[in-house]
């Protein structure tokens, strides 16, 4: 009986002790009837709890009840676009069979379609078959009704540009207001100056179906001390610098098919290497103007309209070409893919590897906790000089959101002074998050240095409680947006077929990869080694060879699942035949 009663004893202490020792949330003084707001995210814990906890608190200033947020955090962007097309399409089918309507086994696919016309009938397709498949997706696309069909969800917060566009070409997202309806002072001053652009350097920040909220830019987080111990004693300051053979077997970095903003640093790489290229031919100073003149013209992929030489679009194929064969080198010096791209700034601070990709605020904040303050500590995060776009992670308003004018004073509250303050104010400065330093760059362009003295005075005001300067050159994010202008063109539309391409070439035949790199390095390197690097490096030939103009259409033109397969198959052989030849080639020097 004693026994029993220590055992009951034990388990209530276990029960009590988290409601013992629990964090306030901001949203103690919520009671049943207060507002809610429902927000599916892949932010983390600290952005969630501050973000919450001042919302919570400006609204019951401002409309007099606090609102308790209801995070739904299920992973990175392509769980949440899964979980979000999964939840719509079952909605949307209950309402559509619910009138007495029959659903189709393609009714998904019709309602998600992102380049549905209903005034182009495909060929094969009957009159009546087509009507029915119109009246269907305009049902979807014209409802925004919570009555009839919702998620449950009202928003969206966090992704990016690429995860939001795709989100509302799906039908997803609706727009918080009408053009006339944004409230005053939201995106620009009374006298008109702009506060949130819609966008720099060829990034969107903003549309009428989703508002930046933070920017980013990519960089590299490094650990001096594992580089040392590497032979490597300069910082890397580029993408290049992570190819060097040096790095074998020490880069963390992150799966691309799992992380959309790892998938987006990759897409940057090869970006890089497209300006490089076009400008290493001579092109740089006529690229704005070729652009234009390609994308007036409208003709069919690769081909160039009159006055742009093909020498240029021949330029941008080959630092394609080159920049998928960096990554396959970073691939090949990688300790390990991981799912989760936070984990990556966490090994290198703690020495487990020497250097990895990573998003700027992750490494800035692992740096300055790994260095415990002391200056020119172990850890160090850079974004490359003109090798790193800005972009926005938005917030948006989902199709069908029960609690919508809560959600728009969410997005008033995210835009305004207060909210901008949260991303990067001190903890416990007044105005700043209360527990957590976020380290991650406002949107506003009050923040920065302007030649504007409103903005300027404004910029004064923040920098005495920031945790870090935003003047300084490498945190200027206007600055370094300025610094890096996106072309869409070059490599916007291989995003998704990037994220496999990179999973078949470097994770899925990654044993092979390591071990064919290991050969070339150890045969004396690249230089050394002409003909098992022309094997090492081959892109795809299989079902069809992977081209700038190929790499468009394969994603529509095969399966998914057969094209990993097949890549998977062709690199696995391919190293093998790397090794082989390196093999070889240091044999016959000897």
């Amino acid at each position: 009986m004693i026994r029993n009663l220590s055992i009951l004893l034990v388990l209530a202490v276990v029960v009590a002790l988290p409601f013992a020792f629990r964090q306030e949330t901001g949203v103690r003084e919520w009671k049943e009837g207060d507002p809610v707001l429902v927000i599916i995210t892949p932010m983390n814990e600290a952005i969630r709890h501050e973000y919450a906890l001042a919302f919570s608190r400006w609204h019951a200033e401002k409309f007099g009840a606090p609102v308790k947020v209801d995070w739904r955090n299920i992973g990175g962007t392509s769980e949440i676009s899964r979980y979000l097309t999964s939840e719509f399409v079952s909605a949307f089918r209950a309402w559509w069979t619910g009138q007495g309507r029959a659903w189709r086994g393609d009714g998904a696919a019709i309602i998600l379609n992102k380049s549905f016309d209903p005034a182009k009938k495909p060929e094969g397709v009957d009159a009546a078959d087509w009507d029915r498949q119109c009246e269907m997706h305009a049902a979807f696309r014209g409802t925004d009704d919570p009555k009839k069909f919702s998620s449950q969800i009202d928003m969206y917060f966090g992704g990016g540009a690429f995860d939001a566009d795709n989100a509302t070409r799906q039908g997803l997202l609706v727009p918080a207001w009408k053009p006339e309806e944004i409230p005053p002072g939201l995106l620009a001053t009374e006298s008109g100056d702009e506060l949130i652009p819609a966008g720099m350097s060829g990034e969107t920040w903003r549309t009428p179906t989703y508002y930046g909220t933070t920017l980013s830019t990519f960089g590299i987080c490094y650990n001096r001390d594992r580089m040392r111990a590497q032979g490597i004693d300069r910082d890397p300051e580029q993408w290049e610098d992570l190819a060097d053979p040096r790095w074998l077997g020490t880069l963390g970095l992150a799966d691309p098919t799992k992380s959309g903003s790892i998938a987006k640093a990759f897409e940057t790489i090869v970006q890089v290497q497209c300006r490089k290229a076009v400008e290493a031919a001579g092109f740089g100073p006529m690229v704005d103007e070729y652009e234009s003149k390609i994308a007036a013209a409208k003709g069919p992929p690769g081909q160039m309209p009159e006055g742009v030489p093909g020498e240029y679009q021949a330029a941008v194929e080959a630092g394609w070409a080159e920049g998928l064969r960096l990554l396959q080198k970073i691939g090949a010096n990688a300790r390990y893919f991981t799912d989760s791209a936070s984990k990556v700034p966490l090994d290198v601070g703690m020495g487990n590897a020497a250097a990895g990709l990573c998003i700027d605020f992750y490494g800035r904040f692992e740096a300055q906790v790994s260095n415990a303050g002391r200056e020119n500590g172990a850890m160090a995060y850079v974004t490359p000089r003109g090798g790193s776009g800005v972009s926005a992670d938005p917030i948006s308003l989902l199709r069908g959101a029960p609690r919508r004018e809560t959600a728009r004073r969410f997005i008033e509250f995210l835009l305004s002074e207060a909210g901008q303050q949260l991303w990067c104010y001190r903890a416990g400065a007044p105005g700043g998050p209360e527990k957590y330093a976020l380290q991650r760059f406002p949107i506003r362009r009050d923040f920065y240095p302007s030649g504007l003295p409103a903005f300027q005075a404004a910029y004064e005001r923040h920098r005495a409680h920031t945790t870090d300067d935003m003047g300084t050159p490498t945190l200027d994010a206007y600055r370094l947006a300025g610094e890096y202008v996106y072309r869409p063109r070059w490599t916007a539309g291989y995003y998704g077929i990037l994220r496999d391409l990179v999973r078949a070439m470097c994770m899925d035949s990654g044993i092979e990869l390591r071990r064919a790199w290991q050969g070339i390095c150890e045969a004396g390197g690249p230089e050394a080694c002409p003909r098992a690097m022309q094997a090492f490096q081959r892109l795809p030939q299989v079902p069809e060879p992977l081209t700038w103009v190929s790499g468009l259409a394969m994603g529509r033109k095969y399966d998914r699942l057969d094209l990993l397969r097949e890549w998977t198959i062709q690199y696995r052989a391919q190293y093998a035949e790397a090794a082989r030849l390196a093999e070889e080639e240091a044999e016959a020097r000897q």
